[in-house]
């Protein structure tokens, strides 16, 4: 399997991994710069050259899988009969460098409802690495020709026409995955903040709508839906960024994209780094 098809298995699977590439080579080594080897939870997919080299990036990127936000690293390894690895000895001759990058399961989005304000969003949040998805009971909503405009999209996109319980959808969601509910029909609405509310692991939860909308929904997620105060105060209404108050679609996509970004921030453990560490391995002591 190519390492484009072992990245693209990953991100399927929403498991996290680690692109390992051979940075530079001086002298004799293994591999050429450029080789690849994809490093998930238990697989690994193609190769940097075998032996103390590839064993050492192997348990460095399994200890990358396990961090709450890792960075990128560059490794140095010296392959000389004078240094000894945790895997054995590498005598090539060579130094070689490798890049070590994370690849991070992406933040899921779900948006209720592909109108005008909903393909508005689209629009915005396909310009980001997330996977997105598109739910609508209405099939014109959903077509090629109007979904068009995110072709050059950098997320992955999945479109969902349901065309009676779109609230079905909430189940086959990814963990974690926000929730923004925006349909044509308020009877669709409501369905979904309830099943929202019953179904576990879902990420933030946000509903369009006026403040007497929301109103009327609260009575009956509470009456009719048996919920508590708590549960239903996890439904956020109106969406958006406090201050805009335009109501073209396009503005209020706009807002309600920047809350999301804004969500995605705050879920974050530290601020991407803005350097790649370097960690030499072995230390230069041992070096050639």
């Amino acid at each position: 399997m190519s390492w484009v098809a072992a990245v693209a298995r990953l991100r399927a699977r929403r498991e996290p991994g680690v692109l390992v590439t051979v940075a530079t080579v001086r002298g004799h080594a293994p591999r050429r710069a450029g080789a690849k080897l994809v490093v998930g939870r238990t697989e690994t997919w193609g190769s940097i050259g075998g032996g103390n080299i590839e064993a050492v990036a192997i348990d460095r990127a399994r200890e990358l899988n396990g961090a709450a936000d890792p960075e990128p690293e560059l490794m140095e390894f010296a392959l000389n009969d004078k240094v000894t690895g945790p895997h054995g000895v590498q005598c090539c001759g060579g130094a070689v460098t490798v890049l070590l990058e994370p690849l991070p399961v992406v933040q899921a989005v779900a948006v209720f409802g592909v109108g005008h304000v909903g393909l508005e969003l689209a629009r915005i949040l396909a310009r980001h690495d997330l996977d997105l998805h598109l739910i609508d009971t209405r099939p014109d909503m959903l077509t090629g020709e109007r979904l068009g405009v995110l072709a050059d999209a950098v997320a992955h996109i999945h479109v969902h026409h349901t065309p009676l319980l779109p609230e079905e959808v909430l189940a086959e969601l990814p963990p974690g995955a926000h929730v923004l509910i925006m349909t044509h029909d308020h009877a669709e609405d409501a369905a979904l903040c309830d099943t929202a509310l019953r179904t576990a692991g879902l990420g933030s939860i946000g509903l369009i709508g006026s403040a007497a909308k929301w109103a009327r929904f609260r009575r009956r997620l509470a009456t009719e839906g048996g919920h508590d105060a708590a549960a239903i105060d996890r439904i956020k209404t109106p969406i958006g960024v406090a201050g805009i108050t335009g109501k073209e679609p396009a503005t209020i996509a706009v807002s309600v994209a920047a809350d999301l970004l804004r969500t995605f921030e705050q879920e974050a453990h530290r601020a991407v780094p803005d350097t790649v560490a370097a960690v030499a391995y072995p230390p230069p002591a041992g070096s050639a």
